[in-house]
């Protein structure tokens, strides 16, 4: 699969046959200028509803509380995602659409629903509890699940395993929370300034507890099982369309049947609310997390098995595959750059480490026969993105591959003749 270098690159001239002008819809303005202004306006919608609901000074403290856990998980998503970085517009696309898109979806269809149901039964607690529920769970979890859909079908090269989905959908629901928080929030102090409690007891202590402290990750657990079922999608061979459409659907229930268990754990009685928290949430909550970074650890693993291939035909240098699985090493890398030829150095050998991982990923799909038919263009496409930027990666990783690579171990000579066997720093294969 891997080819030697060097390849001669031209560019199509005007002459040659079999070119295609791009349709207006998959120009570059419309592609970004349109998703903008639709996010955009809804945004704006969705900060006048709520500060309509909460007033300004309500909205003023609950932006100011709301804001506090997102820093910590979109850094922690990021985390996840350094070892084959997607792009930003990515996160910033979907977080945007669950501060905005999402959250007006949410709000909109959830007032409707419940008021009708109120409305049709004469009886408005029972609306709310259906609603909380029933309607909340579906109508949100469809709503923040759009965004790893459109991602999934729009940015498909970027989409390429369970991590992909895992940060997507939890960078969603982080945005949907956080317009959320403002909401329940700007509407609690707003109940405290009617009712005149202070500190502690107040009602906006208790929601600013248990939303931000206790369960800042609610909204992205749930949605990450969404985006679970999109990345084992993704790993899906392209001739099993019935399971990339089935896998995204069973993750999708999950979502909306774990979020509703969430809601309804306040009917559950006077201590059902911690059962469920204790028993429940911070278990599923501990079972993804290792989910994802044994998923991350398994794509250092690639990386370290497949690079070798490259190696041998001549694209990489020899230290570069224990380079590049090693997150100590890329740093290394990374730092090494920077000291001796500056920041935009060190900028290239990350663009490097992203496009050598992807084409490790790349040449696993192929070899499990999973690859699409633009399997050999997209090879040569990242083969070549790391031919322009090896004078500057390739001293870097060789570097960090002999400074974070463990000394030799030497095995003293067994009986019966057979020699000692030195073993080399390196090995692929090794987890």
């Amino acid at each position: 699969m891997a080819t030697s270098p060097p390849f001669p690159t031209r560019s199509p001239s005007p002459g040659d046959g079999g070119i295609r002008h791009p349709h207006w819809w998959q120009r570059r303005w419309v592609r970004y200028g349109a998703p903008s202004t639709l996010l955009a306006l809804s945004g704006l919608v969705i900060l006048a509803l709520v500060r309509r609901q909460t007033g300004t000074d309500g909205f003023l403290v609950g932006l100011g509380l709301a804001v506090l856990p997102v820093p910590w998980l979109l850094a922690a998503f990021r985390w996840l995602d350094r070892v084959e970085p997607g792009p930003w517009r990515n996160l910033v696309f979907s977080f945007a659409w669950g501060a905005c898109a999402a959250a007006l979806i949410a709000i909109v269809a959830n007032s409707f629903a419940t008021e009708w149901i109120a409305t049709s039964t004469a009886d408005p607690a029972s609306a709310d509890t259906l609603g909380a529920t029933v309607i909340a769970p579906v109508v949100e979890e469809s709503a923040k699940a759009a965004a790893v859909l459109l991602v999934f079908l729009f940015r498909r090269r970027d989409f390429t395993g369970i991590v992909d989905g895992v940060v997507i959908a939890g960078t969603t629901a982080t945005g949907f929370a956080f317009t959320e928080n403002i909401l329940y929030l700007g509407t609690a102090f707003g109940t405290d300034q009617l009712t005149g409690d202070r500190g502690i007891a107040s009602v906006t202590a208790a929601t600013f507890f248990v939303r931000i402290v206790m369960s800042p990750f609610a909204h992205p657990l749930f949605t990450v099982l969404t985006g679970i079922g999109f990345g084992i999608a993704a790993l899906s061979a392209e001739r099993r369309p019935v399971r990339r459409v089935l896998l995204p659907v069973c993750g999708l229930l999950l979502a909306m049947g774990m979020h509703a268990f969430w809601n309804g754990s306040a009917t559950f009685g006077q201590y059902g609310f911690f059962a469920v928290y204790g028993g429940f949430m911070v278990p599923v909550f501990g079972l993804v997390t290792w989910l994802a970074v044994w998923t991350r650890q398994r794509e250092l693993r690639t990386v370290r098995t497949e690079l070798p291939a490259y190696v041998l035909a001549g694209w990489l240098g020899p230290g570069e595959p224990f380079a590049l699985g090693s997150m100590r090493a890329r740093r290394m890398a990374r730092d090494y750059a920077r000291h001796h030829h500056g920041r935009p150095a060190a900028r290239e050998v990350a663009r490097y480490e992203g496009y050598a991982t992807s084409l490790a990923f790349l040449r696993r799909r192929g070899r499990a026969g999973k690859a699409g038919p633009d399997f050999a263009v997209r090879e040569r496409e990242l083969l070549a993105e790391l031919w322009r930027r090896r004078h500057v990666a390739r001293p870097a990783l060789e570097y960090a591959s002999g400074a974070a690579a463990p000394a030799p171990v030497y095995r003293p000579a067994v009986p019966y003749g057979y020699p000692a066997v030195t073993y080399s720093p390196y090995n692929p294969y090794r987890t």
